[in-house]
């Protein structure tokens, strides 16, 4: 089983910075992709950065230039740095990841139980 645990949510003020981090455990073979993904009330849940294991990386629009995504590949860990952050940002945060548990399975998509973004003006 892989397990995706989240931490680094919060309340902030508008302008002000989060860091959140998402540790991979359990049993897999090896990581595809990692990333970051938001759901605010009544809308859809969507792509905020992801990052591939060579550490190549893709941000939504509204995210360019205030967050940046990174990890940490020994620890299987993926990271997001929020700047300048904006009352709009705010929403439940869930980390993905693309996990091949055997070696000769698929990549597989899992998530985490998600972590509370909120912004105030």
């Amino acid at each position: 089983q892989v397990q995706l645990v989240e931490s680094g949510g919060g309340l902030v003020q508008a302008g002000g910075s989060l860091r959140l981090s998402c540790a991979a455990s359990g049993s897999f073979f090896s990581i595809n992709a990692m990333g970051w993904y938001r759901q605010a009330p009544g809308k859809q849940r969507e792509l905020v950065a992801i990052i591939t294991e060579i550490s190549i990386s893709r941000y939504a629009d509204s995210v360019k230039g205030r967050f940046t995504i990174s990890r940490d590949n020994a620890k299987n860990t993926v990271y997001l740095q929020m700047d300048s952050l904006k009352p709009e940002d705010t929403a439940v945060y869930y980390c993905y990841a693309q996990v091949k548990v055997y070696s000769d399975s698929p990549y597989s998509s899992h998530w985490g139980q998600g972590t509370q973004v909120t912004v105030s003006s």
